[in-house]
């Protein structure tokens, strides 16, 4: 489900962050930048990343993944294991072999341990502090400005802020070489490294304030082109082919972003009735919707699945569209059915149950309360989960676990005097001893614990 900050609900496998999981400061939205969380899209990068987290002898689930809705060109990680993708980036690779380079280089930086002075600052930091902290950080690279960085994040300078994701040109030499490393490891090939480097290139040239943050935060060299153009050439899968499936799979995803991000007008003119492809298709159904005429994106949504039934990403955008148009209970049957044909979707969970809450009859709001049970528990870090499990415990008269519910999702969002009176409220229902009444003291002593380094 598609969720964008100054979008009432906008919906479908994209689900916004800033509403879901991170709840940036409000500075950071208004500079654009907001966290954005989609099943497919998340799928899909997970697919091209995983082998390369797998060869770098990284867990692939303790590495995180955020896709930051922000137009201009640019990656990095920070604060660890944290890898950010801006969605202008992601549009901006011509195929996914271009993307995997990009990410192979960025796991070069984790697997090298660059920028692990940082961690320190922000290992404490709740979600929203991390998230205000490194866009804040992105702010100022892109601007130039540190004082529109600090208006982001409160308490941090300019600098320390830059420091957060600017590398050295010996730390891009060292990610280069592992990333061609992992690429050879995994069977691929590193001219879509190349080519993203080359379309770089002159931006070498440009004045800072005129570089795409990618190039202010990855110093470019020739020799850095001429290393990978080097290992292409000699590499024994230089030749090697992305498969139909990845080539698929980053299509759809370029089709979305474009559907949802840019303005309809743009999207159609991308995508012309002329163009039947299953991408063009896809994203002429989402600017549709956007338009907004969700009679007509049914239409040919229906097309769609008409040709690709057992597709779960297209039964999930016909219960967004369904539940955005205010029909429950034709989006119950669509989330329903979207749910049985992905292997592991929380997010789609998650739209299932407040479907279930907006029917809001006795059986709706128990099924609620399940699908958010599980759901919430796939996704402990999403204050917008928690916000929903709240609503549903709420709905079942558990008073206790709606307020230790609330407390989880005031920690997450950094409002810690929230969070521990919450926490009070819940011990005062919940059975002494019980793994909530033991949660709520956690949430307590962190929140307390937090306040009081915020105060030094």
């Amino acid at each position: 489900m598609m969720r964008i900050a100054g979008h009432a609900r906008l919906l479908v496998t994209f689900s916004i962050l800033a509403a879901c999981v991170l709840a940036p400061p409000r500075a950071s939205m208004a500079e654009g930048r907001t966290p954005i969380r989609d099943t497919e899209i998340e799928a899909t990068i997970q697919a091209f990343a995983t082998p390369l987290f797998t060869v770098a002898d990284l867990t692939p689930e303790e590495v995180r993944i955020y896709i930051i809705k922000d137009e201009t060109l640019n990656a990095f990680v920070a604060g660890g294991q944290n890898l950010f993708l801006n969605t202008g980036l992601l549009m901006e690779t011509k195929n996914p072999a271009e993307l995997i380079g990009v990410i192979a280089h960025e796991i070069g930086h984790i697997s090298g341990g660059h920028l692990v002075r940082t961690t320190g600052a922000i290992r404490n930091a709740s979600n929203a502090a991390l998230l205000g902290l490194i866009l804040g950080a992105a702010t100022t690279l892109t601007t130039g400005r540190a004082d529109i960085g600090v208006a982001v994040y409160q308490g941090t300078t300019g600098a320390g802020q830059a420091a957060l994701l600017q590398y050295n040109r010996a730390q891009e030499s060292s990610a280069d070489h592992a990333a061609v490393r992992f690429l050879d490891a995994t069977g691929q090939s590193s001219r879509g490294m190349h080519d993203f480097l080359e379309t770089l290139s002159g931006e070498e040239l440009l004045a800072p304030a005129r570089r795409s943050p990618y190039a202010n935060t990855h110093p470019l060299t020739q020799d850095r082109i001429n290393f990978v153009a080097s290992h292409a050439a000699q590499s024994p899968f230089a030749e090697a082919k992305t498969s139909a499936e990845f080539n698929a799979r980053h299509s759809r995803m370029i089709a979305k972003l474009a559907g949802f991000l840019l303005s309809p007008a743009r999207t159609f003119q991308r995508y012309p009735e002329t163009d039947q492809s299953v991408p063009a298709r896809y994203a002429r159904v989402i600017a549709t919707f956007r338009e907004p005429s969700p009679k007509r994106a049914l239409e040919l949504l229906n097309g769609l699945l008409g040709a690709f039934p057992e597709d779960g990403y297209f039964w999930e955008l016909r219960g967004q569209i369904l539940a955005e148009s205010g029909q429950p209970l034709e989006a119950r049957v669509a989330y329903r059915k979207a749910l049985t044909l992905l292997e592991a979707a929380p997010l789609v969970e998650a739209e299932l149950a407040r479907a279930e809450l907006a029917i809001n009859t006795n059986e709706s709001n128990r099924a609620a309360l399940e699908h958010m049970q599980s759901a919430s528990w796939e996704m402990p870090n999403s204050a917008f989960a928690w916000r929903l499990l709240a609503t549903a415990q709420g709905r079942n008269d558990m008073l206790g676990m709606l307020a230790l519910s609330l407390a989880e999702e005031a920690l997450l969002r950094n409002q810690l005097k929230n969070a521990v009176q919450q926490a009070k409220r819940a011990r005062q229902s919940l059975k002494r001893g019980s793994p909530g009444w033991l949660r709520s003291l956690d949430i307590e002593e962190l929140s307390k614990r937090r306040l009081k380094d915020r105060g030094r």
